[in-house]
């Protein structure tokens, strides 16, 4: 069973179309496939996922309420849910792709001049396989660690606030510019999705933008996962281990290769690519916000055997660094809110109390310990 079919009631969602339709028959298919446990065809996809109007949230209310009644149920749901038709161009992504691969197909020495030791309390730069660790185990990737470019003169900087900064840009001819590029236009479609998640919620549709967005916290990874044995006596069993993402929302994109899956009450499903699309999950934040209502869903990547290495994406749509997290007044009572006995941490995000930046600082030092040591 494909993720797409449990997580948006076989329809990826269309920001292209304002009231989020696709085709009845293309749909049927979708739901035939899925059912079967399918990828589909490449090509119904892309018929099925096309463009059929203006952008997102335009001035049709009847249009607004649908596209926000179709996040609501996913969010509910699952947690996950695909994303089509939201600006991003496909020769952009392609770009990066390629450009990414530039950097990745370096020696290993090569890539060490942008190591993350070099990007001080901006936790920027690369580093080496097995250099993360999820749940005190190493994952089978390497990665480059961006965010939004801060100069030195940002008050942030100034104020030596952790996670804030000047990217190292590896010298790859036009990378730092699309790079650039492609954190402005996901940056983009992150505020319009958190627009949709507040109507779902019978929000005001800036609610987050004027509580915790208006100057989101913005990080973003370029993650290769090699099709390599792992060397004997290293304890790796995935790509990415088991883990929930820790703020508001992340937008993925994947290359063709796949091995994304999703923890639900059905068992782990597979949440296959599909061309053209973002994958987007909720965050910790976002459950604590909804009392549970919304989950942080857990999620993992197989390590890869394809004969070929993997990329993916993930831009980190977070809250402000300095914004207190609070529950949201009005919304259902969720029984049994503390699910921390079945979270791959054992934590439970509705005691959360402080600055967002406590708990991801928390929860990023478990992942590079010796940076914690170091810079903070």
């Amino acid at each position: 069973m494909a993720l797409y079919d449990i997580a948006a009631g076989l329809k990826p969602l269309d920001l292209g179309q304002t009231l989020g339709r696709l085709d009845a028959m293309q749909a049927n298919r979708l739901q035939a496939e899925a059912a079967q446990g399918q990828l589909a065809d490449r090509r119904a996809l892309n018929a099925a996922m096309a463009q059929h109007g203006p952008a997102l949230f335009g001035s049709d209310p009847a249009a607004r309420r649908s596209v926000a009644v179709r996040i609501d149920r996913a969010c509910r749901e699952q947690g996950f849910f695909y994303v089509v038709g939201h600006g991003v161009e496909a020769q952009l992504v392609e770009r990066l792709e390629r450009l990414a691969r530039q950097f990745f197909a370096l020696d290993e020495t090569s890539k060490l001049r942008w190591r993350m030791e070099l990007g001080g309390r901006a936790w920027r730069g690369y580093f080496p396989l097995g250099g993360e660790l999820t749940s005190n185990r190493p994952d089978w990737k390497e990665g480059l660690y961006l965010g939004s470019e801060l100069d030195a003169e940002h008050p942030e900087v100034r104020a030596g606030t952790p996670l804030h900064g000047a990217n190292l840009f590896p010298e790859v001819p036009g990378l730092r510019e699309t790079l650039l590029e492609y954190l402005d236009a996901t940056t983009r479609v992150g505020h319009r999705l958190m627009e949709g998640i507040a109507l779902g919620l019978g929000l005001e549709a800036d609610y987050f933008a004027a509580r915790y967005t208006g100057d989101p916290l913005i990080l973003f990874r370029l993650f290769n996962y090699p099709s390599q044995p792992v060397p004997e006596g290293l304890d790796v069993q995935w790509g990415v281990g088991e883990h929930t993402d820790y703020g508001l929302l992340t937008l993925l994109h994947q290359d063709a290769i796949g091995g994304l899956q999703v923890r639900t009450p059905q068992g782990w499903l597979e949440a296959p690519p599909i061309p053209g699309s973002f994958v987007c999950n909720l965050g910790d934040m976002l459950e604590r916000m909804t009392g549970g209502l919304y989950r942080s869903t857990p999620h993992r990547v197989a390590r890869n055997t394809s004969g070929r290495d993997r990329l993916s994406f993930p831009l980190f749509f977070d809250p402000n660094f300095h914004a207190r997290v609070q529950p949201i007044e009005g919304l259902p009572e969720v029984p049994e809110q503390d699910d921390s006995a079945r979270r791959w941490d054992q934590a439970n995000v509705h005691a959360f109390h402080g600055e967002y930046g406590d708990y991801l600082l928390n929860k990023v030092a478990k992942v590079f310990p010796q940076l914690r040591r170091d810079l903070l």
